[in-house]
């Protein structure tokens, strides 16, 4: 069993979640849904449901805090990636590799996986993320140039493009 511990960090977004493990961060997204619904959720692949610990992952803190402010342009966070496996996992580190203020297709990203005719799934991998923002799914835009859902959060996605576009 894996102890697990979250936080939510403030953002121009509304509040993001932590949640790490001794490897690292298991997931780290912007809280779309009630605290207690998130932790539901967790509890069924984490095992118990993870602690509340506002002294956890200050790098993470710190570093989205850079992001949003305009100083910082990369992370540098240990990440566990359990939950992250064959494809899925090849396409978010090629997702990884979309410069800052910069945007790639699916299909573009699918490329760089190693599965060119993989398109769908490389959507699939941005949808189902447990990385948002440090693992920047937001950079991935459809083939028509619309930039797709994000979650079913469009306004979010469109905040963190323009945030990049502005230089921060």
């Amino acid at each position: 069993m894996t102890e697990s511990r979250f936080r939510l960090i403030p953002s121009p977004i509304g509040d993001v979640m932590v949640v790490t493990t001794d490897e690292g961060i298991a997931m780290l997204h912007p809280l779309h849904s009630s605290v207690e619904q998130e932790l539901e959720r967790l509890a069924h692949l984490l095992g118990p449901v993870p602690e509340e610990n506002d002294e956890i992952a200050p790098d993470a803190a710190t570093q989205l805090g850079g992001y949003f402010d305009g100083t910082r342009q990369s992370f540098d966070l240990a990440l566990d990636w359990r939950f992250v496996r064959g494809f899925t996992r090849a396409a978010l580190e090629a997702v990884r590799e979309i410069p800052y203020g910069e945007t790639a297709g699916y299909g573009e990203v699918a490329i760089a996986a190693g599965s060119p005719r993989a398109g769908r799934a490389v959507g699939t991998a941005c949808a189902t993320t447990p990385f948002s923002i440090v693992v920047p799914v937001h950079r991935v835009i459809r083939a028509d140039g619309s930039i797709g859902e994000y979650g079913g959060h469009p306004e979010v996605k469109r905040f963190l493009l323009d945030l990049e576009a502005a230089g921060g």
